[in-house]
Protein backbone atom coordinates (compact mmCIF):
# COMPACT_ATOMS: atom_id res chain seq x y z
CA UNK A 1 0.00 0.00 0.00
CA UNK A 2 1.35 3.08 -1.39
CA UNK A 3 1.08 6.81 0.19
CA UNK A 4 -1.62 7.33 -2.49
CA UNK A 5 -3.74 4.43 -0.85
CA UNK A 6 -3.54 5.80 2.54
CA UNK A 7 -6.91 4.33 4.06
CA UNK A 8 -8.00 5.35 7.68
CA UNK A 9 -10.09 2.20 7.69
CA UNK A 10 -7.27 0.70 7.99
CA UNK A 11 -5.45 2.43 10.45
CA UNK A 12 -6.15 0.74 14.02
CA UNK A 13 -4.11 -0.85 17.53
CA UNK A 14 -3.19 -3.59 15.22
CA UNK A 15 -1.95 -1.85 12.83
CA UNK A 16 0.18 0.51 15.17
CA UNK A 17 1.66 -2.76 17.09
CA UNK A 18 2.45 -4.23 13.93
CA UNK A 19 4.80 -1.18 12.90
CA UNK A 20 5.97 -0.84 16.48
CA UNK A 21 7.11 -4.56 16.25
CA UNK A 22 8.69 -3.79 12.64
CA UNK A 23 10.56 -0.97 13.83
CA UNK A 24 10.68 -0.09 16.99
CA UNK A 25 10.10 -3.16 18.87
CA UNK A 26 11.39 -1.82 22.15
CA UNK A 27 8.05 -0.31 22.39
CA UNK A 28 5.71 -2.81 20.91
CA UNK A 29 4.57 -4.45 24.43
CA UNK A 30 3.26 -0.51 25.80
CA UNK A 31 -0.01 0.03 26.48
CA UNK A 32 -1.66 1.10 23.65
CA UNK A 33 -4.91 3.22 23.23
CA UNK A 34 -6.60 5.57 20.53
CA UNK A 35 -7.04 9.38 21.08
CA UNK A 36 -10.21 10.76 20.62
CA UNK A 37 -10.79 13.24 18.63
CA UNK A 38 -7.50 12.15 16.69
CA UNK A 39 -8.09 15.20 14.46
CA UNK A 40 -9.00 15.34 10.65
CA UNK A 41 -5.64 14.31 8.37
CA UNK A 42 -4.17 11.93 11.14
CA UNK A 43 -5.00 9.18 13.17
CA UNK A 44 -3.15 9.44 17.35
CA UNK A 45 -2.55 6.42 19.85
CA UNK A 46 -1.34 6.97 23.12
CA UNK A 47 1.43 4.18 23.56
CA UNK A 48 2.53 3.85 27.65
CA UNK A 49 2.40 7.05 29.91
CA UNK A 50 5.10 9.32 27.78
CA UNK A 51 4.55 8.30 24.33
CA UNK A 52 2.36 8.76 20.39
CA UNK A 53 2.28 7.39 17.83
CA UNK A 54 0.60 9.65 14.84
CA UNK A 55 0.16 8.39 11.67
CA UNK A 56 -1.84 10.17 8.44
CA UNK A 57 -4.79 8.92 7.55
CA UNK A 58 -5.49 10.08 3.91
CA UNK A 59 -3.06 10.32 1.20
CA UNK A 60 -3.56 14.51 1.03
CA UNK A 61 -1.96 14.35 4.43
CA UNK A 62 0.99 12.12 4.14
CA UNK A 63 3.41 15.32 3.29
CA UNK A 64 2.65 17.00 6.34
CA UNK A 65 4.65 13.65 8.06
CA UNK A 66 7.74 14.22 7.03
CA UNK A 67 7.10 18.38 7.05
CA UNK A 68 7.00 17.96 10.86
CA UNK A 69 9.64 15.23 11.66
CA UNK A 70 12.30 17.78 9.36
CA UNK A 71 11.41 21.12 10.74
CA UNK A 72 9.55 20.51 14.27
CA UNK A 73 13.06 19.52 16.22
CA UNK A 74 14.33 22.81 14.49
CA UNK A 75 11.25 25.30 16.03
CA UNK A 76 11.11 23.80 19.55
CA UNK A 77 13.97 25.65 20.96
CA UNK A 78 12.91 28.98 19.36
CA UNK A 79 9.50 29.01 20.63
CA UNK A 80 8.25 29.40 24.50
CA UNK A 81 5.65 26.93 24.44
CA UNK A 82 6.76 22.92 24.02
CA UNK A 83 5.29 21.84 20.48
CA UNK A 84 5.67 17.86 19.83
CA UNK A 85 9.04 16.28 20.26
CA UNK A 86 9.97 13.91 17.31
CA UNK A 87 11.18 10.79 19.21
CA UNK A 88 10.73 7.49 16.00
CA UNK A 89 10.73 8.50 12.62
CA UNK A 90 8.65 5.73 11.43
CA UNK A 91 9.54 4.62 8.09
CA UNK A 92 6.45 3.31 4.99
CA UNK A 93 6.38 -0.34 4.59
CA UNK A 94 4.28 -2.96 3.23
CA UNK A 95 1.91 -3.02 5.96
CA UNK A 96 1.87 1.10 6.27
CA UNK A 97 3.06 3.03 3.00
CA UNK A 98 3.53 6.06 4.37
CA UNK A 99 5.91 7.86 6.96
CA UNK A 100 4.42 7.94 10.51
CA UNK A 101 5.63 9.48 13.90
CA UNK A 102 6.45 8.75 17.19
CA UNK A 103 6.57 11.58 19.82
CA UNK A 104 7.34 12.42 23.17
CA UNK A 105 3.46 12.78 24.96
CA UNK A 106 2.47 16.50 25.92
CA UNK A 107 0.09 16.47 29.36
CA UNK A 108 -3.21 18.77 29.37
CA UNK A 109 -6.59 18.96 27.85
CA UNK A 110 -7.37 20.44 24.52
CA UNK A 111 -8.40 24.09 24.93
CA UNK A 112 -11.79 23.34 23.45
CA UNK A 113 -13.16 21.14 26.14
CA UNK A 114 -11.87 23.00 29.67
CA UNK A 115 -12.50 26.25 30.78
CA UNK A 116 -9.84 28.68 30.34
CA UNK A 117 -9.32 30.08 33.76
CA UNK A 118 -8.03 33.87 32.67
CA UNK A 119 -8.78 33.75 29.00
CA UNK A 120 -6.87 36.89 28.35
CA UNK A 121 -3.59 35.17 29.77
CA UNK A 122 -4.36 32.62 26.95
CA UNK A 123 -4.41 34.94 24.42
CA UNK A 124 -0.71 36.37 26.02
CA UNK A 125 1.01 33.85 25.91
CA UNK A 126 -0.31 31.93 22.25
CA UNK A 127 0.09 35.73 21.04
CA UNK A 128 3.63 35.48 22.45
CA UNK A 129 4.02 31.73 20.79
CA UNK A 130 3.07 32.91 17.36
CA UNK A 131 5.60 36.10 17.70
CA UNK A 132 8.72 33.86 18.32
CA UNK A 133 7.36 31.70 15.52
CA UNK A 134 7.32 34.35 12.75
CA UNK A 135 10.44 35.24 14.11
CA UNK A 136 12.58 32.19 13.46
CA UNK A 137 14.71 31.77 10.22
CA UNK A 138 12.33 30.77 7.26
CA UNK A 139 15.38 29.93 5.23
CA UNK A 140 14.57 26.64 3.85
CA UNK A 141 11.21 26.50 5.40
CA UNK A 142 8.23 24.71 3.57
CA UNK A 143 6.45 27.80 1.39
CA UNK A 144 2.49 27.05 1.19
CA UNK A 145 0.94 24.77 -1.06
CA UNK A 146 -1.14 21.36 -0.47
CA UNK A 147 0.58 20.28 2.70
CA UNK A 148 -0.39 23.49 4.16
CA UNK A 149 -4.03 23.56 2.68
CA UNK A 150 -2.54 26.67 0.51
CA UNK A 151 -2.16 28.63 4.01
CA UNK A 152 -0.35 31.10 3.89
CA UNK A 153 -0.07 31.76 0.45
CA UNK A 154 -2.32 34.24 -1.50
CA UNK A 155 -6.14 34.20 -0.90
CA UNK A 156 -7.01 34.61 -4.65
CA UNK A 157 -6.24 30.63 -4.80
CA UNK A 158 -9.65 30.24 -2.73
CA UNK A 159 -11.55 32.87 -5.05
CA UNK A 160 -13.43 30.52 -7.16
CA UNK A 161 -14.15 28.36 -4.25
CA UNK A 162 -15.28 31.41 -1.73
CA UNK A 163 -17.72 32.41 -4.95
CA UNK A 164 -19.08 29.39 -5.35
CA UNK A 165 -19.74 28.70 -1.53
CA UNK A 166 -21.50 32.33 -1.61
CA UNK A 167 -24.71 30.89 -1.53
CA UNK A 168 -24.67 29.11 1.72
CA UNK A 169 -25.66 32.56 3.11
CA UNK A 170 -28.59 35.11 1.53
CA UNK A 171 -29.80 38.61 1.17
CA UNK A 172 -27.27 41.13 3.26
CA UNK A 173 -25.11 38.48 4.79
CA UNK A 174 -24.04 37.09 1.52
CA UNK A 175 -22.99 41.18 0.57
CA UNK A 176 -21.30 41.32 3.70
CA UNK A 177 -19.66 38.29 2.87
CA UNK A 178 -18.43 39.12 -0.55
CA UNK A 179 -17.51 42.82 0.56
CA UNK A 180 -15.13 41.18 3.23
CA UNK A 181 -13.81 38.60 0.77
CA UNK A 182 -13.35 41.59 -1.84
CA UNK A 183 -11.02 43.44 1.52
CA UNK A 184 -8.91 40.81 2.02
CA UNK A 185 -7.90 40.52 -1.37
CA UNK A 186 -7.69 43.78 -2.14
CA UNK A 187 -4.28 43.86 0.06
CA UNK A 188 -2.11 40.59 -0.83
CA UNK A 189 0.14 39.87 1.33
CA UNK A 190 3.86 41.76 0.41
CA UNK A 191 6.27 41.38 3.08
CA UNK A 192 9.01 39.00 4.42
CA UNK A 193 7.81 35.27 4.68
CA UNK A 194 7.09 34.20 7.75
CA UNK A 195 6.67 30.95 9.77
CA UNK A 196 3.08 30.31 10.39
CA UNK A 197 1.31 27.45 12.69
CA UNK A 198 -1.74 26.74 9.64
CA UNK A 199 -4.20 25.98 12.26
CA UNK A 200 -4.59 27.90 15.53
CA UNK A 201 -7.53 26.52 17.00
CA UNK A 202 -8.43 25.27 20.52
CA UNK A 203 -8.43 21.79 19.82
CA UNK A 204 -4.50 22.11 19.12
CA UNK A 205 -4.03 24.32 22.32
CA UNK A 206 -2.86 22.30 25.22
CA UNK A 207 -3.92 23.69 28.78
CA UNK A 208 -2.60 22.22 32.19
CA UNK A 209 -3.50 23.80 35.37
CA UNK A 210 -5.58 26.62 33.46
CA UNK A 211 -2.57 27.87 31.33
CA UNK A 212 -1.35 27.09 27.36
CA UNK A 213 0.61 24.29 28.09
CA UNK A 214 2.08 23.19 24.95
CA UNK A 215 0.90 23.50 20.86
CA UNK A 216 -0.09 20.58 18.66
CA UNK A 217 -0.14 19.59 14.96
CA UNK A 218 2.36 21.36 12.95
CA UNK A 219 0.99 20.09 9.69
CA UNK A 220 -0.38 22.73 7.93
CA UNK A 221 2.70 24.75 9.31
CA UNK A 222 5.27 26.73 6.65
CA UNK A 223 6.42 30.07 5.80
CA UNK A 224 4.54 32.40 4.16
CA UNK A 225 1.87 35.09 5.40
CA UNK A 226 0.98 34.71 8.86
CA UNK A 227 -2.47 36.19 8.12
CA UNK A 228 -4.06 32.61 8.50
CA UNK A 229 -2.84 32.60 12.41
CA UNK A 230 -5.52 35.11 13.23
CA UNK A 231 -8.48 33.65 12.84
CA UNK A 232 -8.74 32.45 16.59
CA UNK A 233 -10.01 36.25 17.02
CA UNK A 234 -12.91 35.48 15.67
CA UNK A 235 -13.57 31.72 16.41
CA UNK A 236 -13.22 31.69 20.36
CA UNK A 237 -11.97 35.12 21.54
CA UNK A 238 -14.13 37.55 23.27
CA UNK A 239 -13.50 41.20 24.91
CA UNK A 240 -10.25 41.85 26.58
CA UNK A 241 -8.77 38.51 25.68
CA UNK A 242 -9.14 39.37 21.92
CA UNK A 243 -7.57 42.95 22.51
CA UNK A 244 -4.64 41.33 24.23
CA UNK A 245 -4.42 38.61 20.84
CA UNK A 246 -4.53 41.63 18.58
CA UNK A 247 -2.42 43.69 20.32
CA UNK A 248 0.28 40.82 21.35
CA UNK A 249 0.10 39.77 17.38
CA UNK A 250 1.21 43.13 16.27
CA UNK A 251 -0.04 42.98 12.67
CA UNK A 252 -1.04 45.59 10.41
CA UNK A 253 -4.17 46.07 9.23
CA UNK A 254 -3.79 44.39 5.55
CA UNK A 255 -2.71 41.40 7.45
CA UNK A 256 -6.28 41.78 9.51
CA UNK A 257 -8.13 41.95 6.68
CA UNK A 258 -6.59 38.77 5.01
CA UNK A 259 -7.13 37.15 8.02
CA UNK A 260 -10.89 37.96 7.87
CA UNK A 261 -10.67 36.48 4.67
CA UNK A 262 -9.25 33.41 6.04
CA UNK A 263 -12.29 32.99 8.35
CA UNK A 264 -14.69 33.86 6.00
CA UNK A 265 -13.03 31.00 3.92
CA UNK A 266 -13.09 28.26 6.66
CA UNK A 267 -16.89 29.43 7.96
CA UNK A 268 -18.46 29.20 4.52
CA UNK A 269 -17.16 25.87 4.01
CA UNK A 270 -18.34 24.72 7.65
CA UNK A 271 -21.68 26.30 7.82
CA UNK A 272 -23.45 23.42 6.18
CA UNK A 273 -21.37 20.28 8.16
CA UNK A 274 -23.21 17.73 9.60
CA UNK A 275 -20.86 16.62 12.41
CA UNK A 276 -21.73 18.69 15.83
CA UNK A 277 -20.66 21.92 16.93
CA UNK A 278 -19.24 22.58 13.36
CA UNK A 279 -22.23 24.69 11.95
CA UNK A 280 -22.69 26.62 14.92
CA UNK A 281 -19.57 27.28 15.14
CA UNK A 282 -19.71 28.82 12.03
CA UNK A 283 -22.48 30.44 12.41
CA UNK A 284 -20.53 31.85 15.18
CA UNK A 285 -17.37 33.31 13.20
CA UNK A 286 -19.90 34.64 10.70
CA UNK A 287 -21.76 36.64 13.35
CA UNK A 288 -18.63 37.94 14.32
CA UNK A 289 -16.97 38.77 11.04
CA UNK A 290 -20.53 40.24 10.03
CA UNK A 291 -20.34 42.80 13.02
CA UNK A 292 -17.01 43.73 12.06
CA UNK A 293 -14.97 42.92 14.95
Amino acid sequence: MGPDRVDESRIDATLVRTLLAEQFPAWRDRPLRPVSPGGDDHRMFRLGDDLSVRLPSAPGSVPQVVKEQTWLPRLAPAVPLPVPAVLGVGRPSAHFGAPWSVYGWLEGRPASSVDVEDPVRLAEDLAAFLVALRAVDPAGGPGPGPHSAYRGGPLDHWDEEVHDLLHRVHGRERDHAAGLWRDALAVPFVGTPRWFHGDVSTNNLLVRDGVLAAVLDFGCSGVGDPACDTVLLWTRLHGRAREAFREGLGLDEATWARGRGWALWKALIMITNKPPGQAELARHVLNELFAGV
